[in-house]
């Protein structure tokens, strides 16, 4: 396959991914203002975005699911973990959650810190 027509699968591919997510309620209106950041000058700017935020969430995740394992559970550190998840990442405050228009991953960061207020590890 020649590099052009690899790139064409590529952002034919791109398009079709934004779409469904788009359809399935994980992207919002932000998404769509960050995709106008986007320009010839920096033709990947979303890819590296999202990339790095899926990287910096997978260390927070991590580090959440560790603090849940504890025999005791430190509240005060997942809570850190879920705001810190929530608000920026630890690497880049450019990939705010909303700013990548993942409304839905907020919404259930603000129900976390709740249940992390009222101690509820079942929740």
């Amino acid at each position: 396959m020649s590099p052009e027509v690899y790139v064409a699968y590529e952002v034919l591919f791109h398009d079709f991914l934004i779409w469904v997510f788009g359809q399935k309620g994980f992207l919002d209106d932000q998404f769509l203002q960050l995709q106008k950041l986007q320009d010839e000058s920096n033709p990947d700017f979303v890819i590296e975005v999202v990339s790095l935020f899926f990287e910096d969430s997978e260390k927070l995740l991590n580090n959440l699911s560790t603090a849940l394992q504890q025999h005791i559970v430190d509240y005060k550190q997942v809570d850190a973990l879920v705001h810190q998840f929530k608000g920026c990442s630890s690497r880049n405050c450019v990939l705010i959650v909303n700013y990548i228009g993942a409304q839905r991953v907020k919404n259930v960061c603000v129900s976390f810190r709740n249940y992390c207020e009222e101690k509820n590890v079942e929740g």
